[in-house]
Protein backbone atom coordinates (compact mmCIF):
# COMPACT_ATOMS: atom_id res chain seq x y z
CA UNK A 1 0.00 0.00 0.00
CA UNK A 2 1.49 3.39 -0.74
CA UNK A 3 1.94 5.02 2.53
CA UNK A 4 1.59 8.44 0.38
CA UNK A 5 -1.90 8.20 -0.21
CA UNK A 6 -3.26 6.82 3.24
CA UNK A 7 -0.69 10.14 4.58
CA UNK A 8 -3.43 12.34 2.50
CA UNK A 9 -6.43 11.06 3.95
CA UNK A 10 -5.86 10.78 7.35
CA UNK A 11 -6.92 13.44 9.69
CA UNK A 12 -5.48 13.80 13.32
CA UNK A 13 -5.60 16.54 15.66
CA UNK A 14 -1.50 16.17 16.60
CA UNK A 15 1.23 14.25 15.32
CA UNK A 16 2.80 11.25 17.86
CA UNK A 17 6.48 10.39 17.88
CA UNK A 18 7.54 6.70 17.71
CA UNK A 19 7.76 6.39 21.53
CA UNK A 20 4.59 8.33 22.11
CA UNK A 21 2.32 5.86 20.03
CA UNK A 22 4.12 3.16 21.40
CA UNK A 23 3.57 4.22 24.99
CA UNK A 24 -0.01 4.72 24.35
CA UNK A 25 -0.47 1.07 23.31
CA UNK A 26 1.89 0.38 26.79
CA UNK A 27 -0.60 2.52 28.68
CA UNK A 28 -4.01 1.32 27.30
CA UNK A 29 -3.19 -2.16 28.39
CA UNK A 30 -0.88 -1.46 31.82
CA UNK A 31 -3.96 -0.95 33.90
CA UNK A 32 -6.80 -2.33 35.41
CA UNK A 33 -6.46 -6.25 33.39
CA UNK A 34 -2.65 -6.64 34.31
CA UNK A 35 -3.42 -5.35 38.27
CA UNK A 36 -6.28 -7.96 38.52
CA UNK A 37 -4.67 -10.91 36.88
CA UNK A 38 -2.62 -11.83 39.73
CA UNK A 39 -5.78 -12.19 41.82
CA UNK A 40 -6.98 -14.79 39.22
CA UNK A 41 -3.44 -16.40 38.71
CA UNK A 42 -3.13 -17.02 41.90
CA UNK A 43 -6.13 -19.91 41.59
CA UNK A 44 -3.98 -21.83 39.43
CA UNK A 45 -0.78 -23.20 38.78
CA UNK A 46 2.38 -20.86 37.68
CA UNK A 47 3.26 -23.61 34.60
CA UNK A 48 -0.48 -22.81 33.01
CA UNK A 49 0.24 -19.05 33.99
CA UNK A 50 3.23 -18.74 31.51
CA UNK A 51 1.88 -21.02 28.98
CA UNK A 52 -1.40 -18.80 29.14
CA UNK A 53 0.18 -15.84 28.87
CA UNK A 54 1.89 -16.81 25.30
CA UNK A 55 -0.87 -17.98 24.27
CA UNK A 56 -2.61 -14.92 24.61
CA UNK A 57 -0.07 -12.40 23.63
CA UNK A 58 0.30 -14.06 20.43
CA UNK A 59 -3.51 -14.17 19.28
CA UNK A 60 -3.87 -10.80 20.85
CA UNK A 61 -0.56 -9.28 18.47
CA UNK A 62 -2.22 -10.80 15.65
CA UNK A 63 -5.22 -9.21 16.26
CA UNK A 64 -3.67 -5.57 16.54
CA UNK A 65 -1.94 -6.06 13.53
CA UNK A 66 -5.21 -6.52 11.81
CA UNK A 67 -6.79 -3.57 13.27
CA UNK A 68 -4.21 -1.38 12.32
CA UNK A 69 -4.34 -2.32 8.58
CA UNK A 70 -8.27 -2.16 8.61
CA UNK A 71 -8.20 1.23 10.47
CA UNK A 72 -5.38 2.02 7.39
CA UNK A 73 -7.17 1.39 4.85
CA UNK A 74 -9.95 3.56 6.41
CA UNK A 75 -7.93 6.69 6.73
CA UNK A 76 -7.13 6.36 10.72
CA UNK A 77 -10.81 5.81 12.11
CA UNK A 78 -11.76 3.68 15.13
CA UNK A 79 -13.49 0.80 14.30
CA UNK A 80 -17.01 1.40 14.87
CA UNK A 81 -16.60 3.90 11.77
CA UNK A 82 -15.24 0.84 10.23
CA UNK A 83 -17.83 -1.41 11.44
CA UNK A 84 -19.99 1.20 9.71
CA UNK A 85 -18.03 1.06 6.54
CA UNK A 86 -17.33 -2.44 5.95
CA UNK A 87 -19.62 -4.37 7.93
CA UNK A 88 -22.73 -3.54 8.47
CA UNK A 89 -24.46 -2.98 5.16
CA UNK A 90 -28.75 -2.44 4.11
CA UNK A 91 -31.64 -1.19 5.95
CA UNK A 92 -30.40 -2.13 9.72
CA UNK A 93 -27.24 -0.59 8.97
CA UNK A 94 -27.77 2.58 11.27
CA UNK A 95 -29.12 0.11 13.54
CA UNK A 96 -26.44 -2.06 13.58
CA UNK A 97 -24.05 0.29 14.23
CA UNK A 98 -25.89 2.33 17.18
CA UNK A 99 -26.01 -1.03 18.71
CA UNK A 100 -22.02 -1.66 18.33
CA UNK A 101 -21.48 2.25 19.54
CA UNK A 102 -23.28 1.73 23.13
CA UNK A 103 -22.07 -2.31 23.60
CA UNK A 104 -18.49 -0.61 23.24
CA UNK A 105 -19.19 2.59 24.77
CA UNK A 106 -20.60 0.82 28.13
CA UNK A 107 -17.47 -1.16 28.00
CA UNK A 108 -15.23 1.41 27.99
CA UNK A 109 -17.17 3.05 30.77
CA UNK A 110 -17.06 0.28 33.07
CA UNK A 111 -13.30 -0.06 32.03
CA UNK A 112 -12.43 3.46 32.81
CA UNK A 113 -14.91 3.00 36.45
CA UNK A 114 -12.97 0.22 37.17
CA UNK A 115 -9.46 2.78 36.81
CA UNK A 116 -11.02 5.25 39.30
CA UNK A 117 -12.13 2.67 42.24
CA UNK A 118 -8.91 1.41 41.25
CA UNK A 119 -7.12 4.28 42.72
CA UNK A 120 -9.99 5.43 44.94
CA UNK A 121 -8.50 2.18 46.97
CA UNK A 122 -4.93 3.36 46.75
CA UNK A 123 -6.04 6.95 48.08
CA UNK A 124 -8.15 4.88 50.72
CA UNK A 125 -5.36 2.58 51.25
CA UNK A 126 -2.12 5.49 51.49
CA UNK A 127 -4.23 8.65 53.26
CA UNK A 128 -7.03 6.81 54.80
CA UNK A 129 -9.14 9.21 52.42
CA UNK A 130 -12.52 8.84 51.83
CA UNK A 131 -13.60 6.54 49.17
CA UNK A 132 -15.92 8.99 47.15
CA UNK A 133 -13.88 11.69 47.60
CA UNK A 134 -10.93 9.48 46.35
CA UNK A 135 -12.85 8.74 43.39
CA UNK A 136 -13.97 12.77 42.19
CA UNK A 137 -10.02 14.10 43.07
CA UNK A 138 -8.61 11.08 41.31
CA UNK A 139 -11.02 11.95 38.14
CA UNK A 140 -10.75 15.53 38.15
CA UNK A 141 -6.73 15.16 38.09
CA UNK A 142 -6.40 12.48 35.38
CA UNK A 143 -9.33 13.60 33.14
CA UNK A 144 -7.72 16.60 32.75
CA UNK A 145 -5.30 15.16 30.65
CA UNK A 146 -7.58 14.09 27.50
CA UNK A 147 -9.33 17.03 28.24
CA UNK A 148 -6.35 19.19 26.58
CA UNK A 149 -5.55 16.69 23.79
CA UNK A 150 -4.50 13.46 22.05
CA UNK A 151 -0.71 15.28 22.16
CA UNK A 152 -0.60 15.87 25.83
CA UNK A 153 -1.75 12.31 26.39
CA UNK A 154 0.78 10.93 24.38
CA UNK A 155 3.48 13.38 26.11
CA UNK A 156 2.12 11.88 29.29
CA UNK A 157 1.67 8.43 28.43
CA UNK A 158 5.50 8.85 27.72
CA UNK A 159 6.70 10.06 30.60
CA UNK A 160 4.46 7.82 32.91
CA UNK A 161 5.43 4.55 31.02
CA UNK A 162 9.34 5.72 31.89
CA UNK A 163 8.58 5.79 35.72
CA UNK A 164 6.55 2.53 35.57
CA UNK A 165 9.65 1.31 33.96
CA UNK A 166 11.76 2.80 36.83
CA UNK A 167 9.34 1.87 39.82
CA UNK A 168 8.62 -1.81 38.55
CA UNK A 169 12.51 -2.16 38.98
CA UNK A 170 12.71 -0.80 42.38
CA UNK A 171 9.63 -2.81 43.39
CA UNK A 172 11.40 -6.53 42.10
CA UNK A 173 14.51 -5.50 43.89
CA UNK A 174 12.56 -4.67 47.12
CA UNK A 175 10.19 -8.01 46.29
CA UNK A 176 13.00 -10.86 46.13
CA UNK A 177 14.64 -9.02 49.52
CA UNK A 178 11.79 -9.63 51.78
CA UNK A 179 10.39 -12.90 53.05
CA UNK A 180 9.05 -14.94 49.96
CA UNK A 181 5.97 -17.40 49.83
CA UNK A 182 6.37 -20.21 47.07
CA UNK A 183 4.61 -19.86 43.58
CA UNK A 184 1.02 -21.75 43.07
CA UNK A 185 1.58 -25.05 42.38
CA UNK A 186 -2.33 -26.25 42.31
CA UNK A 187 -5.43 -25.24 39.72
CA UNK A 188 -7.98 -25.08 42.45
CA UNK A 189 -10.63 -25.34 39.51
CA UNK A 190 -10.57 -26.15 36.04
CA UNK A 191 -12.23 -23.03 34.96
CA UNK A 192 -10.07 -20.37 36.81
CA UNK A 193 -7.38 -21.04 33.47
CA UNK A 194 -10.19 -20.35 30.73
CA UNK A 195 -10.92 -17.62 33.40
CA UNK A 196 -7.19 -16.26 33.66
CA UNK A 197 -6.87 -16.46 29.81
CA UNK A 198 -9.98 -14.20 29.57
CA UNK A 199 -7.97 -11.75 32.32
CA UNK A 200 -4.74 -12.00 29.94
CA UNK A 201 -6.59 -11.40 27.15
CA UNK A 202 -8.19 -8.44 28.26
CA UNK A 203 -5.06 -7.00 30.27
CA UNK A 204 -3.17 -7.25 26.69
CA UNK A 205 -5.65 -5.69 24.63
CA UNK A 206 -5.07 -2.07 23.27
CA UNK A 207 -7.34 -2.40 20.45
CA UNK A 208 -8.99 0.72 20.93
CA UNK A 209 -5.40 2.66 20.90
CA UNK A 210 -4.23 1.14 17.67
CA UNK A 211 -5.92 3.53 15.51
CA UNK A 212 -4.43 6.68 17.98
CA UNK A 213 -1.15 5.19 16.83
CA UNK A 214 -2.52 5.13 12.71
CA UNK A 215 -3.18 8.29 13.02
CA UNK A 216 -0.62 9.67 15.45
CA UNK A 217 2.12 8.33 13.31
CA UNK A 218 1.06 9.48 10.13
CA UNK A 219 -0.25 6.11 8.13
CA UNK A 220 3.60 5.34 8.45
CA UNK A 221 3.39 0.86 8.13
CA UNK A 222 6.73 0.45 9.38
CA UNK A 223 6.38 2.76 12.59
CA UNK A 224 2.57 1.57 13.14
CA UNK A 225 3.86 -2.41 13.07
CA UNK A 226 6.70 -1.35 15.05
CA UNK A 227 4.85 0.49 17.90
CA UNK A 228 2.71 -2.28 17.88
CA UNK A 229 4.80 -4.95 18.32
CA UNK A 230 7.09 -2.93 21.32
CA UNK A 231 4.01 -1.91 23.52
CA UNK A 232 2.49 -5.53 23.45
CA UNK A 233 5.69 -7.09 24.25
CA UNK A 234 6.49 -4.52 26.85
CA UNK A 235 2.99 -5.23 28.00
CA UNK A 236 4.05 -8.64 28.59
CA UNK A 237 7.34 -8.11 30.25
CA UNK A 238 5.47 -6.17 32.97
CA UNK A 239 2.40 -8.57 33.09
CA UNK A 240 4.82 -11.25 34.05
CA UNK A 241 6.79 -9.34 36.49
CA UNK A 242 4.10 -7.93 38.09
CA UNK A 243 2.19 -11.45 38.63
CA UNK A 244 5.40 -13.09 39.77
CA UNK A 245 6.28 -10.13 42.19
CA UNK A 246 2.81 -10.21 43.43
CA UNK A 247 2.25 -14.01 43.70
CA UNK A 248 5.84 -14.46 45.38
CA UNK A 249 5.38 -11.37 47.84
CA UNK A 250 1.90 -10.98 48.92
CA UNK A 251 1.30 -14.73 48.86
CA UNK A 252 -2.08 -15.78 49.77
CA UNK A 253 -2.84 -11.89 50.61
CA UNK A 254 -4.24 -11.58 47.18
CA UNK A 255 -7.59 -10.08 47.12
CA UNK A 256 -9.57 -8.20 44.24
CA UNK A 257 -8.15 -4.50 45.38
CA UNK A 258 -5.92 -4.62 42.52
CA UNK A 259 -2.09 -6.47 42.86
CA UNK A 260 0.29 -3.93 43.91
CA UNK A 261 -2.36 -2.56 46.36
CA UNK A 262 -2.16 -6.18 47.99
CA UNK A 263 2.09 -6.34 47.74
CA UNK A 264 2.45 -2.97 49.03
CA UNK A 265 -0.08 -3.41 52.11
CA UNK A 266 2.50 -6.63 52.37
CA UNK A 267 5.66 -5.40 52.05
CA UNK A 268 4.61 -2.12 54.10
CA UNK A 269 7.35 1.11 54.78
CA UNK A 270 8.88 2.88 51.95
CA UNK A 271 8.01 0.07 49.29
CA UNK A 272 4.29 0.44 50.17
CA UNK A 273 4.42 4.22 48.69
CA UNK A 274 6.92 2.69 45.41
CA UNK A 275 3.69 0.73 44.88
CA UNK A 276 0.72 2.70 45.03
CA UNK A 277 3.01 4.88 42.51
CA UNK A 278 2.88 2.59 40.00
CA UNK A 279 -0.95 1.19 40.59
CA UNK A 280 -2.12 5.09 40.30
CA UNK A 281 0.35 5.37 36.84
CA UNK A 282 -0.57 2.30 35.43
CA UNK A 283 -4.50 3.27 36.13
CA UNK A 284 -3.82 6.76 34.59
CA UNK A 285 -2.45 5.39 31.82
CA UNK A 286 -5.06 3.30 30.93
CA UNK A 287 -7.85 5.57 31.78
CA UNK A 288 -6.35 8.56 29.31
CA UNK A 289 -6.26 5.62 26.56
CA UNK A 290 -9.33 4.61 27.02
CA UNK A 291 -11.24 8.34 27.07
CA UNK A 292 -9.05 9.33 24.52
CA UNK A 293 -10.63 6.54 22.12
CA UNK A 294 -13.84 6.69 23.66
CA UNK A 295 -13.76 10.48 23.11
CA UNK A 296 -12.53 10.04 19.16
CA UNK A 297 -15.51 7.68 18.90
CA UNK A 298 -18.53 9.71 19.89
CA UNK A 299 -17.08 12.92 17.85
CA UNK A 300 -16.67 10.52 14.86
CA UNK A 301 -20.16 9.22 15.25
CA UNK A 302 -22.09 12.42 16.44
CA UNK A 303 -19.80 15.15 15.23
CA UNK A 304 -20.50 17.31 18.38
CA UNK A 305 -16.62 18.28 18.81
CA UNK A 306 -14.06 16.78 20.53
CA UNK A 307 -14.41 18.28 23.93
CA UNK A 308 -18.35 18.00 24.52
CA UNK A 309 -17.39 13.70 23.24
CA UNK A 310 -15.10 14.09 25.99
CA UNK A 311 -18.01 14.87 28.82
CA UNK A 312 -19.35 12.49 27.43
CA UNK A 313 -16.70 9.53 27.56
CA UNK A 314 -15.68 10.25 30.98
CA UNK A 315 -18.18 11.73 33.96
CA UNK A 316 -20.80 8.38 33.03
CA UNK A 317 -17.60 6.36 34.54
CA UNK A 318 -17.28 8.27 37.51
CA UNK A 319 -20.77 8.74 38.06
CA UNK A 320 -20.55 4.36 37.89
CA UNK A 321 -17.75 4.15 40.20
CA UNK A 322 -19.28 6.44 42.57
CA UNK A 323 -22.34 4.31 42.62
CA UNK A 324 -19.97 1.25 44.01
CA UNK A 325 -21.68 -1.30 41.99
CA UNK A 326 -18.40 -3.18 41.66
CA UNK A 327 -15.26 -3.79 42.94
CA UNK A 328 -12.00 -3.24 41.16
CA UNK A 329 -11.59 -6.88 39.43
CA UNK A 330 -15.21 -6.71 39.25
CA UNK A 331 -15.37 -3.85 36.72
CA UNK A 332 -12.33 -4.97 34.92
CA UNK A 333 -14.25 -8.48 33.91
CA UNK A 334 -17.27 -6.86 32.79
CA UNK A 335 -15.99 -4.66 30.51
CA UNK A 336 -13.40 -7.58 29.51
CA UNK A 337 -16.89 -9.35 28.32
CA UNK A 338 -17.73 -6.70 25.72
CA UNK A 339 -14.25 -5.50 24.39
CA UNK A 340 -12.61 -8.78 24.25
CA UNK A 341 -16.15 -9.97 22.23
CA UNK A 342 -15.83 -7.14 20.13
CA UNK A 343 -12.44 -8.67 18.32
CA UNK A 344 -15.30 -11.00 16.21
CA UNK A 345 -16.86 -7.96 14.87
CA UNK A 346 -13.12 -6.39 14.51
CA UNK A 347 -11.77 -9.16 12.19
CA UNK A 348 -15.12 -9.58 10.13
CA UNK A 349 -14.14 -6.06 9.20
CA UNK A 350 -11.36 -6.82 8.39
CA UNK A 351 -11.66 -9.37 6.43
CA UNK A 352 -14.19 -7.79 4.13
CA UNK A 353 -11.83 -4.11 3.73
CA UNK A 354 -9.13 -6.91 2.47
CA UNK A 355 -11.58 -8.78 -0.52
CA UNK A 356 -13.35 -4.98 -0.87
CA UNK A 357 -10.50 -3.24 -1.48
CA UNK A 358 -8.10 -5.78 -3.12
CA UNK A 359 -5.23 -4.42 -1.51
CA UNK A 360 -1.99 -6.30 -0.26
CA UNK A 361 -1.45 -6.40 3.52
CA UNK A 362 1.40 -3.56 4.67
CA UNK A 363 0.54 -4.48 8.17
CA UNK A 364 -0.05 -8.03 8.55
CA UNK A 365 1.62 -9.48 5.40
CA UNK A 366 0.98 -13.50 5.27
CA UNK A 367 -0.23 -13.46 9.00
CA UNK A 368 -3.27 -11.35 8.15
CA UNK A 369 -4.81 -14.58 5.72
CA UNK A 370 -7.97 -16.29 6.41
CA UNK A 371 -6.42 -19.29 9.05
CA UNK A 372 -4.88 -16.46 11.49
CA UNK A 373 -8.50 -14.31 11.02
CA UNK A 374 -10.16 -17.82 12.03
CA UNK A 375 -7.61 -18.23 15.10
CA UNK A 376 -7.88 -14.61 16.19
CA UNK A 377 -11.87 -14.73 16.58
CA UNK A 378 -11.48 -18.34 18.51
CA UNK A 379 -9.38 -16.94 20.82
CA UNK A 380 -11.33 -13.85 21.27
CA UNK A 381 -14.83 -16.27 22.11
CA UNK A 382 -12.57 -18.14 24.36
CA UNK A 383 -12.06 -15.13 26.08
CA UNK A 384 -15.06 -13.68 26.32
CA UNK A 385 -16.22 -17.00 28.33
CA UNK A 386 -13.62 -16.64 30.29
CA UNK A 387 -14.43 -13.31 31.44
CA UNK A 388 -17.78 -14.62 32.89
CA UNK A 389 -16.60 -17.57 35.02
CA UNK A 390 -16.70 -16.83 38.47
CA UNK A 391 -12.78 -17.71 39.98
CA UNK A 392 -12.83 -20.05 42.53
Amino acid sequence: MDNTVNNNTIESESRLTFFEATSIIVGHGVGSGILAVPYIASRTSWASIILIIAVAYAINLLMHLMIAELSLNNGGKQFIKCFEVELFKGKMKKIFTAFAFAMLGLSVLLNVSGFIAGSAAVFNTWFGMNTRLAMLIYYLIAASVVFIGMKAVGICEKIAVSAMSLVIVILFVATLSSPLSKLPGTIVAGQNLLALYGGVSFSLSAVMSVPQAVKGLNGDVRKIRGSIIAGTGINVFLLILVTFMTLVGAGSAITQNGALVDLSAHLGGWVSVVGYLFTLLALSTSLWANTLNLRDIVHEQTKIGLRPSWVIASVPSLLLALLGLQSFVGFTRLAGIIQVLTGVGIILAYNRSRKEKNLESPVCGAFGKVPFQILVVAGSLLATVGSVLKVL
